[in-house]
Order: structure tokens, then C-alpha cells, then sequence
């Protein structure tokens, strides 16, 4: 089938020509043209296409195997057909969208797409997924709101749950901070969600402690303690959160008057702020060489305690410094509401950073033509940003998952898997992911557990036919395999092989098909052949290769 896909592929494309040249391939029984192949309509029609030709392999020429390739495959599948003999063609992505300029030249690539595509569907074999049994508990690492919600979802789902905090009490950052921007006290979300975790009979709570080693995959995770305890699970929720930073060496930071925007909370909330003159400075050690990202929050946590302090004394002189002032969402309101109330704001540079020293604070206001400024202050409270806790990397490195160079956590894909890490099972909430709100937290947290229930909730689990597997009578144990590979799925085994002449033990690689992802790293790097990848074999990829020298339709000879 070659898919229209609206005008996306059709505007470019001369999809009639190309079902033309399909229908002239070896092999090619039946070729036709559909205008939306993932449509419910379209997926019943290719279930009636290969009842009616008896078709044993199928390739669809449309978009993305990213979101559809389960799709088409699960419609083989209701079709009584392996949903390995499947290929895509993706002439949407590799074709339409990048040669919108050049239609002749786009059809004949597409063309060209669909010829690989059938020569490789031709010497695909049919695979199978294996069934194992596995753990039905989750662990979820960081006690803060998001690590919180997240455990009390899956245990509230009747799963065994595990919540690990380093700190010796759950809370997290909330802890240092006392109202939210929406006028809640924090122990107002705090108070109820430690009580509710804490009386869940299905939740065990560790606090003051680390999980220090991890081995194993998704269904079948083996965890130890800091405590010497160990855990078994089958899913894993990484919330560890974010601190604020320490502002060492900006704007006086240290002295008696230069606070952050946390300290000021308390003192807000304790009604010991005795100060006529604030300066509230942004971006303090943020959006630098050293942490070149916005933190998100600051901005918000600037303008709700500048409310604060207007609200408490309207004679009180307010003056924000900023670089850019971003209240995101419906917090616009806040700026709004603080200029309101007469809080003035003056916008430096930086590369013209203002200076704080005694007493005073002098700034070159950029949107005054640079005018110089110098304001008598009682109080100069920085917004820090937000940073990764202290051992991120060692949690990344235990579940194999990756952190970006301000050391958050990335997930696997931001539109597609945006709570899902790359290894299996393991899962992402929080501002472990990048700095967030504490209803934007929340809101993750229940994501990633309901991703995590849907693991939990199965009665077996399920791999992928898409693995790589080892003869065991051509490994020579080297080791190779076990070196590239990073999810660890190979592992070297003593085997004991029996001879006429001799009994003796060795070395055999041996692949974990619960964690091999069929990416062929193991079979590229054997000097001896003994790993084969399957649905991706050397005979496979070498008929695409042989397929595109081929341009008048000849590759009888290839498949």
C-alpha cells in the first residue's frame, strides 16, 4: 500500500506513478493506493488485502515508523500474519517533507524507498515475543511532591511500592519554601500527602537513605540499600527533585543583607522582615556559562513574594532587577498584579550586571536608556535557580539512563515518551527532568506512575522479537560484546563444554532478551559472526544496500 497521507505525501509525490512501479517489483502481488492508511477503514482493508491474496508479507509506504509501526503490525497480527513480516517505508519524513521543492526528483527517491523496502520484507522471518515472569512492585526514588504522588498512585493501585529519600524527611525542595504562587501554604500540600504516604499499607518508606545498587531489568529490577536492605521490583519512578542553589560569589551573597528568595519566605512567614528598601535581583548564577538554562520558576517565586511584601506594607520600595521577567501561563497575572501595586522593575544586561555593595545597589537600566541608578536597599534577595541534586549521576549511571550537561534527567523522547526513559521500565517525574511548578510536578508524577501501572499491571512480560542471539558453538568469549553494548544485555557466563577428550569450562556470551533491544551494536562488533540480530541480519541489510543499485526494477536477484 502507498499512502497518500492528505497532502502531505500526495502534494509532492506522484503516489499513481509510484503504485505503478510498485506493481512491476518481483514479488509484488497486489499494490494500491490509499489516502489514509492508519485510518480505522484502511487498517480494516489491509486485514481484507491479505486474506483476499494470501499475502505472507506486507510494506506499507506512508510516515513514521516511530507512531505507526506498531499500528500496521498489530493489524497483521488480526490478519493471522507475523507482525514481523512487516515493513514501513517511510516516504512522508524521508521524502515529501524534505523535497517539497523537488516533486520529480521526490517521486523517483520514494520509488526508490519502496523497491529497498520490498527487497528487505522478502528475506524477513517470522519472530516471536517470549512470556517471563516478573516482579509486580515499583520503586520510586525522591520523596518530594512528585516522588510522593507518584508512589501513592501505584500503591493506591495495590502494588508493593518502595520510596527512597536521601534526606531524613520526605518533602523535598517544598520544604524550603513557604507559600506557593496560588496563596497555599506548602505544608498545606505537604502535610496530607506525607500523612496519606505513611498510612498506605502498601507503601515502605525509606528515609536518610540511598539506593546504592541496581542490577537486572524491567520486570525483574534487584535493588540494594544504603541500609543493607535489598528490594525487588518491577518498575522504577526517578523523582529526585532539585535544590536551590547556593549563590557563592554573586551580588555579596553571604552577607547579612543578601538572602535567596527561599530565605525570604521564612522570614516572610516568621514577620521578621524589617525593610523599607528590597531589591529582588534574577537570574543569580542562572542563565550563564555555568548554568546556561532559564530556570522557569524564579520569576514566578519573585513576583508572589513581592505581592507578599507589598501586601504587607504598601509604603514598602520593591524594585526587581531582571534579564527577562517570565511568569509563564496564567502567572502572567502575578507581574501584572505586582506593577500594579507599584513594584518597579528595571531590566540590566549581562554583560552589565548590577553591583551590590554597601548598602546600596547600582544599576544600569537598559529600558531608560542606560541610565545609572543608585538604590539604598535594606534587603537584596537573589532568584537562584534551581539545580540537580547531588547524586544524579550515580542514579543515572545504576538505571543506565542519561542526564543532560546541567546533569537533569532526559527522556526518551520529548513528544513521544516524555515520562518514559530509554531503558525499559524506568520512568521520569519532576523537576529531576528540569526545573517545574509544583502542580506541573504533580501532574508528571501521576504520568509516569500510570506508565509504570501499565507495566506492573501484566501478568507476564513481554519481550520483543526484535533480539539479538548468540550461537554459542562459534563465541569465543572475548568480551567485545559485553563492552559496547551500554543497557548491559550481554553477559559472559562460564558454559561447561563436554568433549571425548576433555571437560572443561569457558566463557559464552549470553544475551538477556528482556533488555536487548535488537539495536545490533553486539552482533556489528563479534570478530567471529556468533551473534546474529534478528529482523536486522547481515543477508537483510545487505538486499536494501544491493536493492538501490538496482533502478529499473531488477532485483530478482537480491531477494
Amino acid at each position: 500500500m502507498v499512502c497518500d497521507c492528505g497532502i502531505n505525501i500526495a502534494s509532492v509525490v506522484d503516489v499513481p506513478a509510484v503504485v505503478e512501479y510498485v506493481n512491476t517489483l518481483p514479488h509484488v502481488v497486489h499494490a494500491y493506493e490509499q489516502t489514509y492508511a492508519c485510518s480505522t477503514d484502511s487498517l480494516d482493508n489491509i486485514k481484507d488485502v491479505i486474506k483476499e491474496h494470501n499475502l505472507n508479507r506486507v510494506v506499507v509506504a506512508s510516515c513514521t515508523p516511530r507512531t505507526h509501526e506498531p499500528l500496521f503490525q498489530d493489524t497483521c497480527r488480526d490478519a493471522g500474519l507475523n507482525p514481523y513480516l512487516f515493513e514501513l517505508a517511510n516516504i512522508r519524513e524521508h521524502c515529501s517533507w524534505v523535497h517539497q521543492q523537488e516533486p520529480e526528483l521526490a517521486t523517483e527517491k520514494a520509488k526508490d524507498i519502496v523497491r529497498m523496502s520490498v527487497a528487505r520484507v522478502a528475506l524477513l522471518d517470522p519472530l516471536y515475543t517470549q512470556k517471563l515472569d516478573f516482579n509486580h512492585g515499583g520503586v520510586v526514588i525522591g520523596g518530594g511532591v512528585a516522588g510522593m504522588t507518584a508512589a501513592l498512585d501505584i500503591a493506591e493501585k495495590g502494588f508493593t511500592t518502595y520510596l527512597i529519600e536521601r534526606e531524613p524527611e520526605l518533602g523535598g525542595l517544598l520544604r524550603t519554601f513557604t507559600r506557593l504562587q496560588d496563596g497555599r501554604t506548602t505544608s498545606e500540600i505537604l502535610d496530607p500527602m506525607i500523612a496519606a504516604v505513611n498510612s498506605n499499607p502498601n507503601l515502605t518508606v525509606y528515609t536518610g537513605t540511598t539506593l546504592d545498587e541496581v542490577e537486572g531489568a524491567m520486570g525483574r529490577f534487584k535493588g540494594k540499600l544504603s541500609n543493607g536492605e535489598e528490594i525487588e521490583f518491577g518498575s522504577a519512578i526517578i523523582a529526585t527533585g532539585a535544590n536551590e542553589f547556593e549563590p557563592e560569589g554573586y551580588f555579596g551573597y553571604g552577607s547579612d543583607n543578601v538572602i535567596t528568595q527561599s530565605a525570604l519566605e521564612v522570614k516572610l512567614d516568621e514577620g521578621t522582615v524589617d525593610a523599607a528598601n528590597v531589591v529582588m535581583i534574577q537570574c543569580a548564577g542562572g542563565r550563564n556559562d555555568e548554568m546556561p538554562y532559564c530556570s522557569r520558576v524564579c520569576c514566578t517565586t519573585a513576583m508572589k513574594n513581592a505581592i507578599r511584601l507589598k501586601e504587607e506594607d504598601p509604603e514598602r520600595n520593591i524594585y526587581v532587577l531582571y534579564r527577562d521577567i517570565r511568569t509563564y501561563g496564567v502567572w502572567e497575572e502575578l507581574y501584572t498584579r505586582a506593577r500594579e501595586l507599584g513594584v518597579l522593575f528595571m531590566r540590566y544586561t549581562e554583560d552589565d550586571e548590577p553591583v551590590v555593595a554597601d548598602g546600596t545597589v547600582t544599576i544600569t537600566d537598559k529600558l531608560l536608556n542606560d541610565t545609572k541608578f543608585e538604590i539604598a536597599t535594606d534587603i537584596v534577595v537573589l532568584s537562584a535557580p534551581l539545580v540537580a541534586p547531588e547524586g544524579a549521576e550515580d542514579t543515572a549511571m545504576l538505571f543506565k539512563v542519561p542526564v543532560d550537561s546541567n546533569k537533569f534527567f532526559l527522556e526518551a523522547h520529548i513528544k513521544l515518551r516524555p515520562v518514559d526513559f530509554a531503558t525499559d521500565g524506568v520512568f521520569l517525574a519532576g523537576s529531576a527532568q528540569a526545573p517545574k511548578l509544583v502542580d506541573e510536578s504533580i501532574s508528571q508524577a501521576s504520568a509516569a506512575a500510570s506508565r509504570a501501572c501499565s507495566i506492573l499491571a501484566k501478568e507476564q512480560l513481554e519481550t520483543s522479537g526484535v533480539i539479538s542471539v548468540v550461537d554459542e558453538d562459534v563465541c569465543i568469549g572475548c568480551g567485545r560484546c559485553v563492552e559496547v553494548y551500554p543497557y548491559g544485555a550481554p553477559e559472559l557466563k562460564e558454559v561447561e563444554i563436554v568433549t571425548e577428550e576433555i571437560t572443561y569450562m569457558t566463557r559464552k556470551s549470553e544475551i538477556d532478551p528482556a533488555i536487548c533491544k535488537g539495536c545490533g551494536s553486539c552482533a556489528a562488533e563479534c570478530p567471529t559472526s556468533a551473534i546474529t540480530s534478528r529482523h536486522f541480519t547481515t543477508k537483510q541489510i545487505s538486499a536494501v544496500i544491493d536493492a538501490f543499485a538496482f533502478t529499473d526494477g531488477s532485483i530478482e536477484e537480491v531477494a
